[in-house]
């Protein structure tokens, strides 16, 4: 092949992978196992579910971790194409486009377990402390009670580390993160607090596809129509099994 031929021919391949590079989906989500964490494979279960169903729409994809509020800002700034781990509400909508439902978290409260706290309204509560995470949503019901005492901090070990030391009452998470950051705390931690029984909320988890993205409408049906397509071949069930769940 002339010289002249294979600088042009390795040009082009060049030109071809930056290209491809270039379109790669921007994945962001916070450290929230086993959902969402950079040290646990493919990201853990909702980024694995993720990745693989744009995958199979045909978009690549890269995955950032970083503070839930700089996710959020990310994606409504344009910085992060697709947040992976959303709840729904309406404020969010103004940044970006919801996909349907492809998990499902269940959220409970944790008290301290020589406190007898009991819960089957927001009411009771009104009187105690509650600690929440920033820029979390749980449920439109709990976000919008405006009279609550709610504390804001960065993260669940945080939170549940106030409650052990009895300087907040109250702590809410999905069950599932709460149980993988408890097992990971100190005996001291894990052994002085414990779940109400009853659930604040079942929240439908989806992703959140920035605004900002020219294509956002393609990718989301493009998403929502692979996931139903791994469900039905089972390979949906396949990726809940190899994470555990």
């Amino acid at each position: 092949m002339p010289r002249l031929h294979r600088a042009v021919v390795l040009i082009g391949l060049l030109l071809l992978a930056q290209s491809a590079t270039a379109e790669k989906l921007r994945l962001v989500a916070d450290a929230w196992p086993p959902f969402t964490d950079a040290t646990l494979v493919n990201g853990g279960v909702a980024t694995d579910i993720v990745s693989t169903a744009l995958a199979r729409a045909g978009y690549a994809s890269d995955f950032e971790q970083v503070p839930w509020a700089r996710a959020l800002l990310g994606v409504g700034e344009g910085r992060y194409d697709v947040l992976v781990n959303a709840w729904f509400n309406e404020e969010r909508t103004h940044i970006g486009q919801f996909s349907s439902e492809y998990l499902l978290n269940r959220i409970r409260f944790l008290k301290r377990k020589d406190t007898p706290i009991e819960y089957n309204n927001l009411q009771q509560l009104h009187t105690y402390p509650v600690a929440v995470v920033r820029g979390y949503a749980y449920s439109p019901e709990f976000d919008g009670d405006i009279a609550l005492q709610k504390v804001q901090v960065h993260s669940f070990p945080m939170a549940v580390r106030m409650l052990a030391a009895d300087r907040v009452k109250l702590t809410l998470e999905d069950e599932y993160v709460a149980r993988y950051y408890l097992a990971r705390e100190s005996p001291k931690v894990r052994n002085a607090v414990e779940f109400l029984p009853n659930p604040l909320s079942e929240n439908s988890l989806h992703i959140l596809v920035s605004l900002k993205h020219p294509d956002h409408e393609q990718i989301v049906a493009g998403f929502d129509r692979e996931i139903a397509a791994m469900k039905a071949d089972g390979s949906y069930e396949r990726l809940l099994r190899q994470h555990g769940m």
